[in-house]
């Protein structure tokens, strides 16, 4: 309710006016409390002597400290003073309703821990580092004693608040326990490396009962929020940048070292409760907030330099600021120096008055007699004459008697003291510590969840679809998004006993070939393995082998492979990647394609049924008539719809969210009849003769069919071009499906051997093309997103 006006010392304009409250603020009153402005003043000694500053600090606190106790009453319910804001109804003051303006974090961590001291609940909103704080030096002492569990460091390490042991403790330990104080580091250093930073914290807060612990400390809950942050940024840094125990502790010491040299903001500290609290906050951190109550203990106190060190100062000169790092032997030093006080001592007064401009019922401060009194804000504006105007700040001498005791009560200028400030002599006074009133018990009952569940639901994916078709558990009800793993190529159901190809006659040349993969292992590892390779190699470039190789050279050092080495496997891919994929591709090959027109693993997500608001019911059964009416009689496929609507794989839903990785999707075709391929590489193992003897007349048209419909291949690849449909759809704006949609190759790479492929159709051996009708994709589409009709 105070109307605080800043004016310019320098024009003869008062720096601080305080005008009574008026009707311009209704409704905002605090009843039974005092006057608005309120100013505590701690009398000086008897013999006239000056107090230490640090003394009056301690006793500003305490009085604080007493001030808030009784305001807030003894068991947390408020005394009679009573809140009355934006015309509602007077009510208790609360903790929340209070709030203290430090000029530094420092300064307000000391205040806090007093108030939780007294029993006051209280929170520093601070802008300074977690790593500055003691909960981040004791996180790296642990981390030393877990890097090297020697006799010293554990010792160190347990005396945190990690660990919790006590100085008595540890000096009156046994050999036995000290033995046992090691182990548990082993241990601990054991959970580190195998399974996180996370959880080593749980770990260690089971074995220790660190949250009991730490929370009955006076800044528990601060303490016990600046342990779990250091936790998280470092479980974030040890699974993001792969960092050993040495590694944590090294960027840990750096951290901490940066945080206290360079007052950095790295990791602003969190609040440490949402509870009801005092609020402890900078002045600078303030503007623009407001406070019914406010309390300014260090308003009497700024220290200010008296005379010219070599310290660089800081100034205006011509509207720029400038910095004078001439030291003080410089040309014009002190003329420097006394504009620089100056700036400062405005500085001040402008930081005073966001402090007093904060309340909006009070404000309470401190004033006393000491050596930084006479250049503050407060004693300018208390001490100066009578007549209108604000003299520049007086500095206290650096030698001679002291300044005498300012008379404060005969300075007060401006209203009706009674009505808008008041002074009162600070009493020495108890501060017993405040318990919270005992709230009586709350029935608790059980809430009933009521709402029906949608079961069928889900993430899925072609691998989830297809697994009760392939012998394996598909999750039931509603699951979460399926993990993003390759197919198992080799393990999923193959034709029995293939026989030899219809479509392939062992007299025409080429066809007795040896498959270049053919002493290459099988398995899942295998397939991964290629398909990393795939998935990063450029197979248009310059030097094509030596490409190759550091591309299988880089995927088996990441991925198990056996005794697979990686020229082994360069070599065996090449021929792949210089096969003729048929007339679906231009007979290009991989090689052939540039970089520009082929887009490598298009990972989707595409909605079923309505995706979050289902509005049908898809079954894949649905999916069969569908195919059966679109493919043609001599369709290599053809009769794969009557195999998709039989049970199980009929019976699974298509609702929810379908999600999917395309290894890529090719462009070919000319400027202006661009035409997209999906294509999926295969591993799979066809042959019919002994390992060593696989031959590409293995992975001839029949063949591969048989191995698509056995393994549901033709579900993926529908799928999946209804995928790329989607994404056409709204990236091309002249987009027409029976034109850009070129269908899908299935590359069996075991099969391919180059440019002297064999070929059926014109399609060579181990590339399996297919291209459905394009109705058969935008009705597929349509049917996923809305239904059967």
């Amino acid at each position: 309710g105070l109307d605080l006006i800043m004016g310019d010392a320098s024009l003869g304009d008062p720096a601080i006016v305080v005008r009574p409250v008026g009707s311009a603020h209704p409704g905002r009153r605090l009843t039974g409390a005092g006057a608005p402005v309120r100013v505590r003043v701690l009398a000086p000694k008897e013999n006239g002597e000056q107090e230490y500053v640090s003394r009056l600090r301690r006793r500003i606190t305490k009085d604080l400290v007493a001030e808030i106790a009784e305001l807030l009453g003894p068991g947390g319910a408020g005394s009679e003073a009573r809140l009355a804001v934006d015309g509602r109804e007077p009510r208790p003051v609360k903790a929340s309703d209070l709030a203290v303006l430090v000029r530094r974090n420092a300064a307000g961590e000391q205040i806090r821990d007093a108030l939780a001291a007294a029993g006051i609940p209280a929170v520093l909103h601070g802008s300074d580092s977690v790593f500055s704080s003691l909960a981040a030096t004791d996180w790296l002492r642990v981390l030393q004693a877990l890097e090297q569990p020697r006799q010293a460091l554990v010792r160190e390490a347990a005396l945190t608040s990690l660990v919790g042991w006590t100085f008595p403790r540890l000096a009156q330990a046994d050999e036995s326990a000290l033995a046992d104080l090691s182990y548990a580091f082993r241990r601990w250093s054991r959970v580190l490396a195998g399974r996180g930073v996370a959880a080593l914290l749980e770990t260690m807060g089971t074995d220790t009962a660190l949250s009991e612990r730490v929370l009955s400390r006076p800044d528990g809950e601060r303490l016990l929020t600046d342990l779990r942050h250091v936790a998280q940024r470092l479980h974030a840094l040890m699974t993001g940048r792969q960092l050993g125990i040495a590694g944590l502790r090294e960027w840990l010491a750096e951290a901490i070292e940066v945080a206290v040299a360079d007052d950095a903001t790295e990791g602003l500290r969190r609040l440490a409760t949402d509870a009801a609290a005092v609020q402890v906050l900078t002045l600078h951190r303030s503007k623009g907030l407001e406070f019914p109550v406010v309390y300014l203990p260090e308003a009497w106190d700024c220290f200010v330099p008296t005379d010219e060190r070599d310290a660089v100062l800081r100034l205006h000169e011509d509207g720029t600021e400038v910095l004078d790092v001439g030291g003080r032997q410089a040309a014009g030093r002190p003329e420097r120096f006394r504009r620089s006080l100056a700036e400062e001592a405005g500085e001040n007064l402008r930081l005073n008055y966001v402090g007093m401009t904060r309340a909006q019922c009070q404000v309470v401060t401190w004033w006393a007699d000491a050596r930084t009194t006479t250049t503050s804000a407060l004693h300018r504006f208390w001490a100066r004459p009578a007549r209108v105007g604000d003299p520049a700040p007086s500095y206290p001498s650096t030698s001679g008697p002291a300044q005498e005791p300012v008379p404060v009560s005969t300075r007060l200028l401006v209203g009706d003291p009674g009505r808008v400030l008041s002074v009162e002599d600070v009493q020495s006074r108890p501060t017993t510590r405040r318990r919270p009133a005992a709230s009586a018990p709350v029935a608790l009952a059980a809430r009933r969840f009521e709402r029906l569940l949608d079961t069928a639901w889900r993430r899925t994916s072609y691998s989830s679809l297809t697994a009760a078709a392939h012998g394996a558990i598909p999750a039931a009800g509603v699951s979460s998004e399926p993990e993003p793993v390759k197919e198992d190529d080799e393990s999923v159901t193959q034709p029995a006993a293939p026989l030899p190809d219809a479509q392939v006659s062992a007299a025409e040349p080429g066809w007795e070939l040896l498959s270049p993969m053919r002493d290459l292992p099988s398995g899942v590892d295998f397939g991964i393995a290629v398909h990393a390779v795939l998935e990063v190699l450029d197979p248009t470039a310059d030097d094509l082998p030596a490409a190759t190789l550091a591309a299988t050279t880089d995927a088996l050092s990441r991925l198990p492979h056996g005794n697979l080495t990686a020229e082994t496997l360069a070599e065996a891919l090449l021929p792949s990647l210089a096969t003729p994929l048929g007339p679906l591709a231009d007979d290009r090959s991989l090689a052939d394609l540039s970089p520009a027109d082929r887009l490598c693993e298009l990972t989707f997500e595409l909605p079923l049924a309505g995706g979050d608001r289902p509005r049908a019911d898809v079954r894949l059964g649905d999916l069969a008539p569908l195919l059966a009416r679109h493919l043609p009689a001599d369709d290599l496929l053809a009769g794969y719809p009557e195999l998709l609507g039989h049970p199980p794989l009929a019976d699974e839903s298509l609702r929810g969210y379908l999600t999917g990785s395309i290894d890529a999707v090719l462009r070919v075709g000319p400027a202006g009849a661009r035409r997209y391929l999906v294509v999926d590489y295969k591993t799979n193992w066809l042959g019919r003769g002994e390992p060593g003897e696989l031959r590409v007349a293995d992975y001839g048209p029949s063949t591969m069919a048989a191995a698509m419909q056995a393994a549901h291949y033709p579900l993926q690849a529908l799928l999946y071009q209804v995928a790329l449909h989607r994404m056409l759809r709204w990236r091309l704006s002249d987009y027409h499906p029976e034109r850009h949609l070129g269908g899908a190759l299935y590359l069996f790479l075991r099969g391919m051997a180059g440019p002297e492929t064999p070929r059926v159709a014109g399609v060579p051996a181990g590339v399996f093309s297919w291209r459905p009708p394009s109705a058969l994709i935008t009705e597929l589409s349509d049917l996923l997103d809305r239904g059967p009709r």
